[in-house]
């Protein structure tokens, strides 16, 4: 009997771990309550503010779309969808649920915890504060 042999190419094997990740979430997405304690040094710090506007442009702009809507071209296959930051929901969160939030991660978002340092998700919940005024 012969074996048989499988290629596979990149994009194959990128569909295959898209959808591994992109496993459903159900129900809403809350930080546990101490992480509501989590104080945010960099509130209300302009140049803070303006670091983390360029962390989002490269790393949360292509799935929250350039003002935050939840409508980048990468989200539009997300499931669940990514948020929305400019909400009365989103933004009635705490900075510290929302640095949480960016540190773990929950699939289909990814946790930021290794790729970006404290400093830089403080400046990025910063940053999200401000796109409820656009």
């Amino acid at each position: 009997m012969k074996k048989q042999i499988f290629k596979f190419s990149l994009a194959s094997l990128g569909i295959l771990l898209f959808m591994s990740f992109a496993v459903q979430q159900t129900g809403e997405w809350i930080a546990p309550e101490e992480a509501d304690a989590l104080v945010n040094p960099y509130k209300n710090n302009t140049e803070a503010t303006k670091e983390g506007k360029k962390q989002f442009n490269q790393l949360c702009a292509i799935c929250h779309g350039n003002k935050g809507k939840g409508d980048g071209i990468a989200g539009a296959a997300l499931n669940p969808k990514p948020a929305n930051f400019t909400t009365v929901k989103f933004q009635s969160q705490t900075d510290g649920a929302i640095f949480w939030k960016m540190t773990n991660g929950r699939s289909p978002m990814a946790s930021y915890k290794e790729i970006l340092t404290d400093d830089q998700r403080w400046q990025l919940v910063n940053y999200l504060r401000t796109l409820s005024k656009k």
